[in-house]
């Protein structure tokens, strides 16, 4: 199933990377008033398509489909759940930084995570239990987050978003350590970045899908990192009616004392 997920990650990629160097899209907003491109759907039904025809009687969630009910979500003991283009702003902005996601979902638990970064020609993905892996046209090898020489003091790098401001994410911090800023994409990239140890950890304020952490919980957690809520605490898959998730946090090295660095819920300033 994973050879197969990244060879459909791959064709997926390569079909929006030429729409995108081609301009060749349109722009329009959906109800929630977040921004949807034609190459958004072009890949959301190439991705559902393969996966249908690949692995028959497999439910799949994309973000942009219709969702299923959640009577029927909720008997469900596994199903796939991509977002064909996980930084549609980015796509949009021109910056490169998007990235198509797919993950497997076993009885609420990622255990499977895809993602490609057309631009960057990389491939993140990881199997639960079998490590993480990162591979582009130099080379493929195994990724862990970056471990620090002293977890209390060493200065971190935090991954930021180009798209949104700084101010609400510098707020939640409650530390003197040296916070060095790495501006990038979209969350999938953020995550991958820091499962390969470019960055130390993300915060991500606002609406995001249970679409946007799947494959990277996979990816991050088997490089030595973690997602959670901003209060610390696990994110869910499938428990819910709705399939947003809370603002959450992807950290690396585990040996950090993160709750002592992000203030949980309410920023410190107003």
């Amino acid at each position: 199933m994973l050879e197969r997920l990244k060879d459909i990650a791959i064709e997926a990629g390569g079909v929006v990377l030429s729409m995108y160097e081609r301009r060749d899209y349109s722009t329009s907003e959906k109800t929630d008033d977040s921004p949807v491109t034609t190459a958004d759907l072009v890949a959301s039904e190439l991705i559902e398509d393969r996966l249908k025809q690949s692995f028959p009687g497999i439910p799949v969630i994309s973000e942009e489909s219709e969702h299923q009910n959640y009577n029927e979500r909720r008997q469900w003991n596994a199903y796939f759940i991509i977002d064909p283009i996980d930084g549609t702003q980015e796509f949009i902005a021109r910056s490169g930084d998007f990235a198509v996601n797919i993950a497997y979902v076993e009885n609420n638990e990622p255990v499977i995570g895809v993602i490609f970064w057309p631009v960057g020609e990389t491939l993140y993905y990881a199997e639960k239990g079998a490590g993480a892996f990162k591979q582009d046209a130099l080379e493929h090898q195994s990724i862990q987050v970056h471990k620090f020489n002293d977890p209390q003091t060493d200065p971190i790098t935090i991954a930021i978003s180009r798209q949104q401001a700084r101010e609400p994410v510098f707020n939640r911090l409650q530390t003197k350590r040296e916070i060095q800023a790495l501006p990038t994409g979209s969350c999938s990239l953020k995550a991958c970045f820091i499962a390969e140890g470019k960055a130390d950890c993300f915060l991500r304020l606002g609406p995001t899908g249970e679409w946007d952490t799947a494959a990277c919980q996979v990816i991050v957690g088997e490089a030595g990192g973690r997602i959670v809520n901003e209060n610390f605490e696990p994110i869910t898959y499938n428990l819910t009616v709705s399939l947003l998730n809370p603002n959450f946090l992807v950290l690396g090295d585990q040996s950090v004392p993160w709750n002592e660095i992000f203030i949980a819920r309410q920023p410190r300033f107003r």
